[in-house]
């Protein structure tokens, strides 16, 4: 710990020529971190992945951080309990950090649960640089929709730590944005996204 602690003092962060001022005139856009939350089965990643697709297809570079996928390597090793989740979720923050540094519009798609958890990656960015997407959507309906059946397994006591059922689910008090999605569709809820950016400048 104290070898640790005396190696830190020693790492210094090195600053490049090039700022994502540069990137940003390079790529004719801004970039930012949309933080996208909300119960399973909400639809954070079709959403998520709707939005890249209709970014890149307007020639923004954009990239989709998914809970799932980012499971299968940066965060393989971590399970599901309260600190396991603060882990993965600052793992993410940190990498959706250089994603936005490299002029990168970064989508990231977690339910992220846990209040205290979201502050916290709210907190690494400037202000205008994370936007909080609440999809409000009632557990009734989430769980009718259970695409991976998960909800049912929850129910069974198959899957422990599961939010909405065995965790709880703590919803944003302040979003930038709630997209209401047991009555929006994706295609709604991506065009309400895109007019707060645009409005925003951001692209």
């Amino acid at each position: 710990m104290i070898k640790s602690t005396i190696m830190k003092k020693h790492i210094i962060w090195h600053k490049g020529e090039i700022n994502r001022e540069h990137r940003w005139a390079l790529n004719k856009h801004k970039s930012a971190l949309i933080w996208i939350t909300g119960l399973p089965a909400s639809g954070k990643s079709s959403i998520a992945h709707a939005l890249e697709s209709t970014l890149i297809y307007n020639k923004i570079r954009a990239y989709v951080l998914d809970g799932d996928n980012i499971r299968h390597g940066l965060c393989k090793d971590l399970g599901f309990s309260s600190s396991d989740r603060r882990e993965n979720i600052r793992r993410v923050g940190e990498v959706a950090k250089l994603f936005v540094d490299a002029g990168i519009v970064t989508i990231a798609a977690f339910a992220s649960p846990y209040s205290h958890d979201r502050l916290m990656v709210r907190e690494m960015f400037n202000k205008n640089d994370f936007i909080e997407v609440y999809l409000k959507c009632s557990l009734s309906v989430c769980e009718s929709r259970d695409p991976k059946g998960h909800y049912r397994m929850a129910r069974m006591g198959e899957i422990k730590n599961f939010t909405g059922i065995s965790d709880p689910y703590e919803p944003p008090e302040d979003p930038e944005i709630i997209l209401e999605t047991d009555k929006l569709t994706i295609k709604e809820s991506v065009k309400k996204i895109i007019e707060y950016l645009t409005a925003k400048q951001i692209i």
